[in-house]
Formats: structure tokens, sequence, C-alpha cells
């Protein structure tokens, strides 16, 4: 299955802007989600899915309306399941030619922490974070990202 990246709107059917109800079904299409939130320190409810290889959270910050959808890769590769930016698989593809390639599409790329790299005028986020056993680059990072996040254009402000 391919998940397209679908900056700023979603990752389809999840559509950001849409309501608890809705983005329940929609991300019931993977699977059986486990609700987490509201708790007493935030509203922020989160719906969260493990299809194959992917985590897939749904942020309503809210506790009412989806405002970021999550892609987490975890151990196992499954090569029936891509994740996908204007044709590029962003967890097969080394992460500095991701960033490489949106450069060039004239997306303004932001790797002032290279662990954490921001497109902001789309606002997808990027981290290679991870404790598991992965490739690297010499410099250390991992080779690949590990989690792609697409929100609106407000979600950082």
């Amino acid at each position: 299955m391919d998940f397209a990246i679908d900056p700023p709107n979603g990752v389809s059917p999840l559509q950001i802007g849409m309501g608890y109800e809705q983005a329940l079904n929609a991300i019931s299409m993977w699977g059986t989600p486990k609700t987490s939130g509201p708790h007493a320190h935030t509203s922020t409810v989160k719906l969260r899915v493990d299809y194959h290889s992917l985590d897939i959270v749904a942020h309503l910050e809210d506790g009412e309306t989806l405002t970021a959808i999550e892609l987490w890769r975890f151990d196992g590769d499954e090569p029936d399941v891509r994740v996908l930016l204007d044709g590029i698989d962003l967890f097969r593809t080394p992460a500095r030619e991701v960033l490489r390639q949106q450069a060039e599409r004239g997306r303004r790329v932001d790797e002032s922490d290279p662990e954490n790299a921001v497109i902001p005028d789309v606002t997808l986020a990027f981290t290679r974070d991870t404790g598991q056993e992965v490739p690297r680059e010499p410099d250390g990072l991992p080779l690949y990202f590990t989690s792609i996040l697409v929100a609106n254009e407000e979600y950082y402000s």
C-alpha cells in the first residue's frame, strides 16, 4: 500500500481540519485505532494505528480537529508499504537525498537541527532520531528518516 503525503492537506484519507469522528473513521481503514487523551494537562487527543511496519498517529490538538499526522517506521521492512512524497519513498531513500530533491523543487529546507529537518512552508517535519541499530551516515546520523509529520501552515505558529 502506498501512503501519499500531500502537504499541507494530510495523508489520504486523513485530511487536516477534519473532525474527530471523520478522523476516527478514516484512520480505521488501517486497523482498530487506540485513543489517548485528553489528559488533565492537555486537550490533545491522539488516534493511533499500527499498520504493518508503520505507526500512524493522528493528532487532534484541541481534541476536536485533526491538526497533524505522523508516520513512524518501526523495525521491519514491508516492501509493499511505501510512504511517498512527490514519488520519493521517504523511508527508503537516504534522508539527505530526500531533502536535496525537495530543495530542488523550490521548497525551503531547514536543517539547522540535522536530526530533525523541517520544510516549514508546507509543514513537513522529519526525524532521524532512533534507538534502533540502523545504517548511519559517516557523521553518525541515521541514513534514513524514522518519522514524518505533515500538518498545515499554522502548525508551528
